[in-house]
């Protein structure tokens, strides 16, 4: 059985949020890894953050590019990071992704404006966010 964390070493997963009438809808995202837990970067008027808002029920599943899942499937639950998260999250990608990473954070931030992206921390669902 995969773990978050090791979902985290994986270059994409495969996120699925539930509408609130419970249907699920997935997307292929970059992930970090947040210790035990995963952290994603999103712009923050897509409807994965509106789904993660109304219900923060998760599931993330290792995949390739294209969305073409593998291995286990494994239950989150999705909460918003902070201030301090973003920076610690933003440096992981930065490392992570390299220079296509950081191309993507300066392109971000000239059509978004700093403000215009949040961070997605996903814990196991059994624990207390901050944990």
């Amino acid at each position: 059985m995969a773990t978050l964390q090791q979902l985290g070493s994986e270059k994409y997963v495969f996120l699925t949020t539930f509408r609130k009438d419970g249907r699920a809808v997935g997307t292929p995202i970059w992930v970090m890894p947040d210790g035990e837990h995963l952290a994603f970067w999103t712009p923050k008027d897509t409807g994965k953050v509106k789904r993660i808002r109304n219900s923060g029920r998760v599931t993330v599943q290792a995949c390739d590019i294209r969305g073409n899942t593998h291995g286990d499937v494994v239950e989150g639950q999705a909460s918003f990071g902070t201030r301090d998260d973003r920076k610690r999250v933003t440096a992981s990608l930065r490392r992570k992704y390299g220079l296509f990473g950081k191309l993507t954070l300066i392109g971000s931030r000239i059509r978004r404006g700093a403000e215009g992206t949040v961070i997605i921390l996903v814990r196991r669902p059994d624990q207390e966010p901050g944990t």
